[in-house]
């Protein structure tokens, strides 16, 4: 099979910025990682994109661009153009020259039940700026087939346990969990294909409580939580909510959970009450498992988060399984999802499977993605 060197895109529900990485894979295994970069958005912009999603509630067809949508999409193509190229000068040369770059553009609006995703970015736009091949739209194809268009990191998670070093690699089933905005996993058994969906809100309803209550963008490592106690009956609130009851495949919109539950709660108490609540929605997924898994591994920025991984892993120890964070497996949580981009834009290329049933709900395993030369 073909060696490729792609780079991976990843602008994410926490809409802080672009993570960049790049790998060289056959689409089956990741033979060599290399360096990795996070590009952060200015306040201001952070602020047009959120403002956005307010904006792409009018979205009826995925190619629809009322308001703004259309120069904001631009602004976000040529902002990671720059990225690109930045991030290419910096490389040592033997990578400098990628046969792709995998784009997965903004998350504006995610309405699996009506076929309905929209990511902003101008593929062949970025083709143009950035001077190499670039395959973007990867979540369309599986919603033509059926899926739900989400969770797209699962084929990449397996392909990870597959390289996972001792003593992890025998300890399946295995999970990765990916706590961005929203929080998802992947299931990885011993034999078979992997089985994921999303399991809750992971960083956004903290990101947005700190910054509606403290003005401050997220409570990084934890530090306004750690003042603050769990409120148990707002978490109860917050589970009681009916996706939580329904196995997978399924996928939530940023927009899905609010902070409606958690008012009038004080600043440090908010922080720490909704860090519980996206560790115990990750730990309640266990009901829609085949088995409860062995071990868990935590990438994402939720991971430095130590509420959110200190609370998934008491949870866990009771069922005698283990809890880990990327890093402690040789892993880069920071670029997981960027890598998972380019290794997509390798198996589109390839013409492999994207998705499964088991992870999206598509009615077979299915590829996708858009090719758009320079």
């Amino acid at each position: 099979m073909a060696l490729l060197t792609a780079i991976g895109l990843m602008s994410g529900t926490s809409m802080d910025g672009i993570d960049l990485a790049i790998l060289r894979s056959d689409g089956a295994n990741v033979l060599e990682f290399g360096p990795s970069m996070a590009v952060a958005y200015d306040a201001a912009f952070r602020r047009r994109i959120e403002a956005s999603l307010e904006t792409a509630k009018a979205i009826v067809r995925r190619e629809d661009r009322p308001g703004d949508l259309r120069d904001l999409e631009r602004e976000i193509t040529m902002r990671h153009a720059a990225a690109v190229k930045d991030f290419i000068r910096s490389l040592p040369s033997k990578w400098q020259e990628p046969d792709l770059i995998g784009f997965h553009g903004q998350t504006v609006l995610h309405r699996p039940h009506l076929g309905l995703t929209v990511q902003l970015g101008d593929g062949a736009l970025l083709a143009r700026e950035a001077g190499f091949p670039v395959v973007y739209d990867m979540r369309a194809n599986d919603m033509i087939h059926g899926g739900q268009g989400a969770p797209l990191v699962p084929a990449y998670h397996a392909a990870l346990a597959r390289s996972l070093p001792e003593p992890y690699a025998t300890m399946k089933p295995a999970v990765f969990v990916n706590v961005g905005g929203i929080s998802n996993i992947t299931y990885v058994p011993a034999s078979g294909d992997p089985v994921a969906f999303d399991t809750g809100p992971g960083n956004t309803l903290i990101d947005q409580w700190v910054s509606r209550e403290g003005g401050v963008p997220y409570d990084a490592g934890g530090t306004i939580a750690s003042e603050g106690g769990v409120v148990a009956e707002v978490v109860a609130r917050y589970l009681d909510n009916p996706f939580f009851g329904k196995s997978g495949p399924k996928s939530l919109d940023r927009n899905d959970f609010t902070l409606a539950l958690a008012e009038g709660l004080e600043l440090a108490d908010g922080a720490r009450t909704l860090a519980n609540v996206s560790a115990e929605a990750i730990l309640k997924s266990v009901e829609h498992l085949p088995e409860p898994p062995r071990l868990w591994i935590v990438c994402g920025g939720g991971r430095k988060n130590p509420h959110i991984v200190g609370d998934l892993r008491l949870g866990a120890e009771k069922a005698a399984a283990e809890v880990i964070v990327a890093e402690d497996a040789g892993l880069d949580g920071d670029a997981t999802e960027a890598e998972a981009w380019a290794y997509l834009a390798v198996r589109s290329a390839l013409g492999l499977p994207l998705t499964f049933p088991t992870t999206t709900g598509c009615r077979a395993p299915v590829s996708g993605g858009v090719r758009a030369d320079p």
